[in-house]
């Protein structure tokens, strides 16, 4: 093994995954694998199956040494089976850096996180503790509230309690339709839909308790849909941020991954007050909920009205590069195949960091 060799990384891409969200991931990870650099990674994609299997995706890492070229747009998920820890273990003589593109329950919950903590590796994004908070909108909600972080209004309910006429009838009667209803626990819009009577939202609750059991109801705001990227560890820091035109109803998942219909501004066209303001509020969110490496903030804008209103915290958001993300990251000055050297680098800090002090304990 050349000098070369040994510094360069084992980047293991895990990807797939068992959510609603696993043909979003197999997107994501083809462009990560695309613009990696090679002459710094050793890159070792494992794919997550739906049946929970993981698998050493050899087919996509053939393609991959034909050049970024030969990738098919989303990763295949076939290969040599394995087990979870072998897969991100790291021998004696190498370093190992696992970088999640897993969407959704089972993935970016907290639950993979756990996982990487157990093998002692350094891995990109959130801990284990902001994953599972961001990933549960009514307990982020209830945190951001004890932070005095703006907030629409909002009622969670579990799904055999929201059931209950009377729930209906307090939800109506404290946020009044229009309404939003979402599974607490999901990504990229599923489960989503917008009541605007009593049966719409009996339909809405039905369809959003097919994800989770846990159901969270937002009133229906009428305001500019903005998101900013936020990157680092203990000194967050803020990119320009972006604004989406939605081409339906609102930002949908057949908006966002399927019809394309949605027109994304970035830099948004807003006052530099208020995207100052907005750069602070995503900061101070990404703090609240101890996110490190990095995580999307997104926001409502009612111009005339309450100003800037905190929506949610995304800590595995899009990252293809003409997702939200990296191109508000790429307006703000880091490309693409430099943000993942940033995230990486992160990833490296923190286990550091918190290795130093295992070793005291």
């Amino acid at each position: 093994m050349s000098a070369s060799d040994r510094d360069r990384i084992r980047l293991v891409v895990l990807f797939g995954g068992q959510s609603a969200e696993h043909e979003v991931s197999l997107v994501t990870a083809r462009h990560v694998l695309a613009a990696a650099n090679p002459d710094r990674y050793e890159i070792d994609p494992v794919a997550i199956q739906k049946d929970g299997r993981w698998i050493r995706a050899d087919d996509a890492a053939r393609a991959l040494s034909a050049g970024p070229d030969a990738l098919p747009e989303a990763l295949p998920t076939t290969g040599t089976e394995t087990s979870p820890l072998p897969a991100v273990a790291a021998s004696p003589d190498e370093r190992v850096v696992v970088l999640p593109l897993l969407h959704g329950p089972l993935g970016e919950d907290g639950t993979v996180q756990g996982l990487l903590e157990l093998a002692d590796v350094p891995y990109v994004g959130c801990g284990v503790l902001a994953s599972a908070l961001a990933m549960d909108k009514a307990k982020a909600k209830e945190l951001f509230a004890g932070n005095g972080l703006p907030q629409g209004k909002w009622l969670s309910f579990h799904e055999t309690d929201i059931r209950a006429a009377s729930a209906l009838a307090r939800v109506v009667d404290e946020l009044r339709l229009p309404l939003f209803v979402k599974p607490a626990n999901m990504g990229s819009s599923v489960g989503v839909s917008k009541a605007n009577d009593g049966d719409e939202l009996r339909a809405a609750v039905q369809y959003a308790a097919e994800y989770d059991e846990w159901i969270l109801v937002e009133e229906a705001i009428d305001g500019r849909e903005l998101e900013c990227a936020v990157l680092g560890n203990l000194e967050p820091r803020a990119s320009l941020p972006g604004e989406i035109e939605p081409g339906a109803d609102f930002y949908d998942y057949d908006d966002k991954y399927r019809d394309g219909r949605a027109k994304l501004l970035i830099p948004a066209p807003l006052p530099d007050s208020v995207t100052e303001e907005l750069r602070d509020l995503a900061c101070r969110a990404f703090t609240a909920l101890r996110c490190e490496g990095m995580a999307r903030v997104d926001f409502f804008y009612e111009e005339g009205g309450r100003g800037l209103l905190l929506n949610e915290v995304n800590t595995i958001p899009g990252f293809t590069p003409i997702s939200m993300y990296p191109q508000m990251w790429k307006a703000t000055g880091l490309t693409y195949p430099e943000l993942i050297d940033e995230l990486i680098r992160l990833a490296i800090e923190r286990y550091d960091r918190r290795s130093a002090k295992r070793r005291r304990s």
